[in-house]
């Protein structure tokens, strides 16, 4: 789903961050016919203000775009590709941040709706940026953004070549890294979160690979108290971000 150097961004959430937060990226607007509500209203008024004239357009016009399986709410925008950042911009980020960082790193996940809910929560938490490795995991796709709900647009996404290498340039950075694993006694619960931090989220059903673990400074686990062994990838990201927040706030 892409035309060119740009890409379609639709949902009335996801639109409405691009124009608000990137106005001169976005170089069409398609709206549903029907859609008058207020929502539609700020659609079309954020436009103008980007200087780009709104098409009314049919819902199958819009489905023909993105796929008529997505659920783009009656509004499409065509946007200028935004790259996902590297190791030199994670570099400028970390020298640049007057607070300890706090960082999320993703080993492998795949699933574009996982991405899109995990940058969301990030974005809600506070997070610095998002990292992930380039290799056998998703980028910043058309799902990705409508399920992020604008967040794609705030929160510094960055695609490493090589994720050990990068964990240990952020420990000698002085970030401490905690990562989640089943394989281990030490619940979220028990570790100090409220310093220069990463913590890592494995893959969907696979959990962190080996050599992700091993340059871990400590892994810890979330307590399951169920029948059930493990959580989605995106609902662990929520736990663990905002135990973070939690103990972050209590210390300031």
């Amino acid at each position: 789903m892409s035309k060119n150097n740009s890409h379609y961004i639709y949902g009335m959430h996801a639109v409405k961050a691009v124009l608000e937060r990137e106005p001169e990226m976005v170089s069409q607007v398609w709206l549903e016919n029907s859609r008058r509500d207020d929502k539609a209203k700020k659609i079309l008024q954020l436009a103008h203000e980007a200087n780009v004239k709104p098409e009314r357009v049919k819902k199958d016009q819009l489905d023909k775009l993105v796929g008529a399986e997505a659920n783009h709410q009656g509004v499409v925008a065509l946007s200028k590709d935004t790259p996902a950042g590297n190791e030199k911009n994670l570099k400028q980020l970390l020298d640049n941040l007057d607070e300890p960082a706090f960082l999320l790193i993703l080993d492998g996940v795949q699933d574009p709706h996982n991405l899109g809910a995990c940058l969301r929560t990030a974005d809600a938490a506070g997070v610095h940026a998002v990292i992930a490795p380039k290799d056998k995991a998703t980028g910043l796709t058309s799902v990705v953004r409508k399920v992020a709900c604008g967040a794609a647009e705030t929160i510094p996404f960055i695609q490493v070549t090589n994720l050990a290498r990068s964990m240990r340039d952020l420990q000698q950075a002085g970030i401490w890294i905690t990562g989640t694993s089943l394989e281990t006694e030490q619940d979220i619960y028990q570790v100090d979160l409220t310093g220069p931090l990463a913590l890592v989220l494995g893959a969907e059903g696979k959990g962190l690979r080996r050599l992700t673990a091993e340059n871990c400074d400590s892994l810890v686990k979330l307590p399951m108290l169920g029948t059930v062994q493990s959580l989605n990838v995106s609902v662990s990201a929520g736990v663990c971000l905002y135990e973070a927040v939690r103990q972050r706030t209590l210390k300031n």
